[in-house]
């Protein structure tokens, strides 16, 4: 059997959800990512700043805390 395409990347850097490069909450992978925003998947503290800063450039900060988009995707399985 084939293994299923990894379909979730850092917005920021594109390292793959799942591999030991992305930081889990609590360290634990089957917690889900520590860090994501409205547009997608962080993979670290430093990819979730740059986004911020990359944010405030183009003036779109959101002004409440986004909902895992994991825990929204039915095709997900954490």
């Amino acid at each position: 059997m084939l293994a299923r395409p990894e379909m979730y990347r850092c917005i920021e850097c594109g390292t793959l959800y799942g591999t030991e490069n992305f930081s889990y909450y609590e360290g634990i992978i089957e917690n889900g990512p520590a860090y994501w925003s409205d547009r997608g998947l962080l993979c670290s503290a430093s990819c979730s700043l740059m986004h911020h800063k990359h944010r405030m450039d183009e003036g779109s900060i959101p002004h409440a805390p986004a909902p895992n988009p994991l825990e929204a995707d039915p095709a997900w399985k954490g």
